[in-house]
């Protein structure tokens, strides 16, 4: 018995592989992020999977557990580990692959655009303690740039790994997630994973499936072309009719040689051609070579199922070695897969068309070949004129870098991104309502915790109160954070800098980010979040502006509030005399003696407003209308 078998330890298991063969010496393949270093979640069932040849035993060895499977006909395979508690390093084992230095701890998705994957490099000057980083419990993995507008990807591209926050990695992590990976573990000195799949520019329809997109249909893709693409795009022969058994009785015909326009067959792509020849006793089982002229344009030669040679342009002339074994007394099958994407294929004439022995035996193979079209490239440009915007449609980067990430266990996701749909502000709290609500879905998780980043201020100061997509993309985010539970935002407009879109201080924004996780996910008892609008009356020409999350108390910090606008039914804005009277500010201007409406903080760059609880926290920007 193979020894192998007794991997499995289960007799059921031994059963049955006695009653069907499997194969256990071919190489297991992982995920990339299952590698030297990963982080794993703690206290919670951890899936791992990946790929080997159908039916082979695959077992799993993590602390003291032994986990085994076997490979489904599709070569895949998952396994189930118990909630692990935090600790390490371990070591993971997967048949004769061993990865080494596991931690586990609490693994956070970091998603978004360009100031998610701000390389920590750029911040060493203003925070030189990074270059002597010596953390070595807690971890980054970058997931590698993949966008597929065309649909899903189960697996991410190879090549990235995990570092630590030693020096001497340090310098490969982006910079919020180093910033809050250090807050984390200083806080609870549990190992930590950050897990970023982000990409600079990106939009955020990039990052939502096409599923959560339907109302909105100019990011949706044309799936009827694209399911006709993936049609067209294959060779329908492939894999198939080079085998003897093939029934090709009702294919057409053709004389060769010749072209195929000749023949009445006008195409451009693959077509695949197939020749019955007899063999006698004489020349079954030995070498032979066979000639096939000069052909036009790429050739793949199969006799009996066997590939004995293949060309991939069109001038050389084709004479290929037939090993010993291959050819048999009786029917044999010549089979061609010849491409000409230019059209018009062609076997050329008077060249030698023939199988010849060693003893010098000769099989014509000049006359009637059977012909099937594998692949139409014309219909293929076709569907890829329809499709010719796809990469301007949503999805692609869920596609690629959220969907291949699904099993793998996470503690939270941490979302900065709406610099780039900033323009067009309007949909972006449907956006990332849908977003939130996808990768809940996609997790299995419908409370999988989203720590989101308000953009910080930008942009030259405003002399006027005036309009701002940066001010309204603050407002969706402000928004989603109230009406979605089990999230939290982290109001960010004094880290900014006017002339940078990638603002240098990391630091604070992971820092209260991390005040928003402590209070959320760990259930602390914490002021995490600064004041937050609520409502309004106006009496005698002000406006009162009730808030909660107040804390200590309001504050600005000892000096005037700054950066309150106020309106009458004109819809005019002006700067406003605000002043703190306990839980409210109350609002007025000698230029709005009927106010109907109050901005605070609505700007670009917004860095003078001051209105905070007295734990330090900034009010998020607001406005009472609806303009």
């Amino acid at each position: 018995m193979n020894i192998n078998f007794l991997r499995l330890g289960m007799a059921a298991a031994i059963a049955t592989t006695l009653l069907s063969p499997i194969h256990v010496d071919a190489a297991v393949k992982l995920p990339p992020f299952v590698s030297d270093r990963m982080v794993l979640q703690r206290d919670t069932e951890l899936k791992l999977w990946g790929e080997a040849d159908p039916g082979e035993i695959i077992s799993v060895k993590f602390r003291d557990g032994l986990y085994e499977t076997v490979t489904g006909d599709d070569g895949r395979w998952n396994v189930t580990l118990p909630p692990q508690s935090y600790g390490g390093p371990f070591i993971l084992t997967v048949n004769d692959k061993v990865i080494r230095d596991v931690l586990v701890g609490d693994v956070w998705l970091c998603s978004g655009q360009s100031n998610q994957e701000t390389p920590i490099a750029r911040l060493v000057e203003k925070f030189p303690e990074i270059e002597v980083s010596n953390n070595h419990m807690i971890r980054h993995f970058k997931v590698p740039t993949q966008k597929s507008p065309e649909g899903v990807r189960e697996s991410i591209p190879e090549g990235a790994t995990w570092h630590s926050a030693t020096a001497s990695e340090v310098l490969n992590w982006t910079a919020l997630a180093y910033f809050f990976a250090n807050e984390a573990y200083d806080a609870y000195k549990v190992p930590v994973g950050m897990l970023v799949s982000s990409l600079g520019g990106s939009a955020i329809e990039g990052w939502i499936s096409q599923e959560h997109l339907k109302e909105f249909p100019g990011f949706i893709a044309d799936r009827a072309a694209l399911d006709s693409l993936h049609i067209v795009s294959a060779d329908r022969g492939a894999g198939k009719w080079h085998l003897p058994a093939i029934d090709d009785s009702n294919w057409p015909v053709m004389e060769m040689p010749g072209t195929w326009r000749e023949n009445g067959l006008d195409v451009k792509g693959t077509v695949w051609m197939r020749k019955n020849v007899t063999v006698s006793d004489k020349m079954a089982g030995r070498t032979a070579t066979l000639y096939m002229g000069t052909l036009v344009d790429a050739d793949e030669v199969f006799v009996n199922g066997i590939s004995v040679g293949s060309t991939a342009y069109q001038y050389p002339p084709r004479k290929y070695t037939i090993p010993a074994g291959v050819l048999r007394k009786g029917e044999n099958v010549v089979a061609v897969r010849l491409t000409a994407n230019y059209g018009n294929g062609e076997f050329v004439k008077d060249k030698r068309y023939a199988i010849v022995g060693i003893q010098g035996e000769e099989i014509p193979l000049s006359g009637e070949w059977r012909y099937n079209v594998g692949k139409d490239s014309e219909l293929e440009s076709a569907m890829r004129e329809r499709l010719a915007d796809l990469d301007k449609k949503g999805s692609g980067l869920y596609n690629g870098m959220i969907y291949p990430l699904r099993d793998y266990k996470v503690k939270g996701v941490i979302w900065y991104q709406g610099e780039s749909n900033a323009s067009y502000p309007t949909s972006y709290k449907s956006h990332l309502t849908s977003l939130i609500r996808n990768w809940r879905e996609l997790s299995g998780r419908p409370d999988l915790p989203f720590l989101m980043v308000q953009l910080p201020n930008f942009m030259q100061k405003q002399d006027r109160p005036s309009d701002s997509g940066w001010a309204r993309i603050r407002e969706a985010q402000f928004l989603t954070s109230k009406e979605i539970p089990n999230t939290a935002l982290a109001v960010t407009y004094d880290s900014g800098e006017w002339n940078d879109i990638h603002p240098l201080d990391k630091k604070t924004v992971a820092h209260r980010l991390m005040l928003g996780a402590r209070k959320l996910i760990f259930g602390e008892k914490i002021q995490a979040s600064g004041p937050v609008y609520e409502s309004m009356t106006v009496k005698n020409g002000k406006v009162f502006v009730r808030f909660s999350q107040t804390g200590k108390g309001l504050s600005s910090g000892g000096e005037k509030l700054r950066h309150f606008a106020i309106a009458g039914a004109d819809g005019k804005f002006v700067w406003a005399d605000a002043v703190i009277k306990g839980d409210m500010v109350v609002v007025s201007s000698p230029q709005v003696p009927e106010p109907v409406a109050v901005r605070y903080a609505w700007s670009d760059n917004p860095e003078d407003a001051n209105l905070r609880n007295r734990d330090g926290l900034l009010a998020s920007p607001f406005r009472t209308d609806d303009w």
